[in-house]
């Protein structure tokens, strides 16, 4: 995947847009739209549902729409965007697999990512990496029912760890200044080469493990059951990617055999549906989350490790600009 597409840094683009749809746009984006939009020109048509064949003709007149990353847009709905005249996509989110780019480029659609503060994933990752090395799923149980005795696992401390970061992109990176904090040894991989170890090296010699590339056809299920079984006898694994960079079923097999140390998990496979709703009077239909979250070594949340004030105001005023940008490139040929 490219870098994402703008920043709000030296960003300099003719406003040639005037019209903007928004799809699955929650309160506090579309507050934010609201107040930013105006400044560059742009009257936006927000609306709280997932852009669909449904409700295509809220982009009537729009070259440009903006859709979230939590329900995928299916190829259909493509096919409709492009009869109502659409021509550009910004999602708001670093990953765009919930969109078939290709297939978009074929009906005359333009998709790009948008830039936000790595912080907010680099912040939330170290956050898991502690939470899981020092047993705090157990901990906050117990303290929740007034058992505070302590635990017969002693925490460790990441200092004496060695950890491996698959993926040096600008999330990557954010980790990896983190962890020089802490005096941990460092491994990373990536696909581009360089100053990075194998990825086998990486697997074998981390006590943690932490995935920070982007989700593509190559990297379905990168950390597979061969590759799971690389992994250190008590290593852990966080992932604030995205859920199918993991084979789910492989590492819960790793986890309930006791091979693993444990996991801490933001993204989880199947987890559209699922995530972003209550759930608390509905049956869960994912065995395989129900059976994560019965062990008390595996940490997981509802992918929401980039969700902070900061990087949801970059990701709005990020896709604005994407298509201000985009209409100034198409209105000079």
């Amino acid at each position: 995947m490219t870098e994402p597409a703008a920043t709000t840094s030296a960003v300099t683009v003719r406003r040639t847009v005037t019209d903007l749809t928004v799809f699955g746009c929650e309160p506090d984006e579309a507050a934010l739209f609201r107040e930013l939009a105006p400044r560059f020109g742009i009257a936006p048509t927000i609306t709280d549902a997932a852009v669909s064949e449904a409700n295509i003709d809220l982009a009537f007149g729009s070259r440009c729409v903006s859709v979230g990353h939590k329900t995928r847009v299916t190829n259909a709905t493509l096919r409709a965007l492009s009869r109502v005249g659409v021509t550009y996509i910004s999602t708001r989110s670093v990953g765009y697999n919930h969109i078939d780019v290709r297939y978009a480029e074929r009906v005359g659609i333009r998709v790009e990512n948008v830039a936000y503060s790595p912080d907010s994933v680099a912040d939330y990752t170290l956050m898991l990496m502690l939470m899981a090395v020092r047993n705090m799923k157990s901990v906050l149980r117990r303290a929740d029912v007034h058992d505070y005795r302590l635990s017969a696992t002693r925490g460790r401390e990441l200092r004496d760890l060695t950890v491996g970061v698959v993926g040096t992109g600008r999330i990557g990176s954010a980790v990896i200044d983190r962890l020089r904090g802490f005096g941990c040894r460092v491994l990373a991989y990536d696909k581009d080469p360089g100053t990075r170890v194998p990825l086998e090296e990486l697997l074998q010699r981390s006590d943690i493990v932490t995935l920070h590339t982007p989700l593509t056809a190559e990297t379905q299920h990168f950390l597979d059951r061969r590759r799971i079984g690389q992994l250190k006898p008590g290593a852990f694994v966080v992932n604030t990617g995205r859920g199918a960079l993991l084979d789910t079923e492989a590492l819960v097999a790793a986890l309930e055999s006791g091979r693993l140390g444990g996991a801490a998990l933001d993204v989880l496979e199947g987890e559209e549906g699922i995530f972003y709703a209550d759930r608390r009077d509905e049956p869960v239909e994912s065995d395989l989350l129900l059976r994560l979250q019965k062990l008390p070594n595996v940490i997981v949340s509802p992918h929401t490790a980039y969700y902070t004030d900061h990087a949801l105001s970059d990701t709005v005023e990020n896709s604005i600009i994407n298509c201000l940008r985009f209409g100034s490139r198409e209105h000079h040929g």
